[in-house]
């Protein structure tokens, strides 16, 4: 059964008392008063309310009767009905010879409040579940439990689809307020329509999305979803545009796995800003080899595998070196196409790589030492931002 509430009430009150110029009361079903156009008698019983409840019919009440029944005044009184259920009365201040014609026009307008209000909660209160659903399947690991399967079948959400995780994050330069309100913009487009996204938001800032992974309906496509969000972003204000930052995860096979998913979206975002600061769009294939060693950073294997390459940095003041290390990787060792894009002659770029392996102590002719100086530089770039 529906309870009506105070801020209902208070919502009947002030649109009825718009249409006539008479006080409005709205008790609910033990007759308590919840809204009033006299503030004064809230809270009081109404016992022409409980009248009108426990008859079931309108009551009026004239000058005349007032005295019979306490806290009333000259008026009618009409029960509320929501699904066969009586769940209030709304009061007519008055007599009642002058208010028989409003009264079936103000309890129909009173009733209709109540049902937009209840349609509007179940909404909000199912987008909320799906919002706490969403979070649960993003940080809980293995099969879906029976519980999230019978969550999800209530919601009428198939997790059986197979999905990727996105993060859409609004930079917060500005109030709060501002980043949230341009969050929801994005949210909005996303949902209408929704082509079966399942969207929450996981602070003020930022969204997060399971996408449906198969776009075309066949296969995984890294490239389709990229022009999907440029579709996207070309749908955006410039602005909002300019403030936010867009991943999208890696697709595992298994339905079960969108918290390793949400994982790599994560990683990506903050490996992708490091790197590429400018842009505003990360996907893991462009940054996996980042991503992947990115957790190797702060161990002591990670410490190794950059130790020639720190040392490297740390030796070459104007960056002349490194430069050339990454022109060398580049063109995976070609000497001649190596040297053509720094525009140097082979002779000195041979003179640089032998400076490069005597900093380092590694052997750049041997495809270990080569890996190892490959991995310290894609160690090194998740660690310091260009923009620093």
């Amino acid at each position: 059964m529906y309870f009506l509430d105070a801020s209902i009430a208070r919502q009947i009150v002030q649109r009825t008392m718009k249409i006539i110029g008479h006080n409005i009361n709205v008790m609910n079903n033990h007759g308590v008063i919840l809204g009033s156009g006299d503030r004064h008698r809230v809270g009081e019983i109404h016992e022409g309310a409980l009248l009108a409840i426990s008859q079931k019919r309108t009551v009026e009440i004239s000058t005349k009767n007032t005295g019979t029944l306490q806290g009333v005044k000259p008026g009618i009184n009409l029960p509320l009905h929501y699904k066969g259920d009586i769940i209030g009365v709304i009061g007519i201040t008055g007599e009642p010879e002058t208010l028989r014609n409003y009264g079936e026009l103000l309890k129909m307008t009173a009733e209709l409040i109540v049902e937009q209000a209840n349609t509007l909660e179940q909404a909000q209160w199912h987008y909320r579940q799906k919002e706490e659903l969403i979070i649960e399947l993003i940080k809980s690991e293995g099969p879906f439990t029976s519980h999230q399967r019978n969550w999800a079948s209530q919601l009428n959400i198939d997790l059986d689809i197979p999905r990727v995780v996105a993060l859409i994050k609004i930079q917060n330069d500005e109030e709060e307020t501002t980043a949230n309100s341009m969050l929801k913009q994005v949210l909005h487009l996303l949902e209408n329509p929704s082509r079966g996204n399942l969207v929450a938001m996981t602070s003020m800032t930022e969204l997060v999305i399971l996408k449906p992974a198969f776009l075309d309906g066949k296969t995984w496509d890294p490239e389709l979803e990229s022009e999907r969000i440029d579709q996207l972003l070309a749908r955006l204000p410039a602005i909002l545009v300019s403030r936010m930052k867009i991943s999208l995860g890696h697709f595992f096979p298994a339905v079960e796995d969108l918290n390793r998913s949400y994982q790599t979206a994560i990683e990506t975002l903050v490996i992708g800003q490091q790197i590429r600061p400018e842009q505003n769009k990360y996907l893991y294939e462009d940054y996996s080899l980042s991503v992947l060693l990115s957790a190797l950073k702060d161990s002591w294997r990670g410490k190794e595998l950059l130790s020639p390459y720190q040392a490297l940095l740390t030796a070459d003041k104007n960056g002349q070196l490194v430069k050339t290390l990454s022109a060398y990787l580049q063109h995976f060792g070609d000497l001649q196409l190596c040297a053509n894009s720094l525009f140097i002659h082979r002779n000195t770029l041979r003179y640089r790589l032998d400076k490069i392996q005597r900093v380092t102590g590694v052997n750049i002719d041997q495809l270990d030492g080569l890996l190892q100086l490959y991995i310290g530089q894609v160690v090194a770039s998740t660690q310091f931002s260009p923009s620093k």
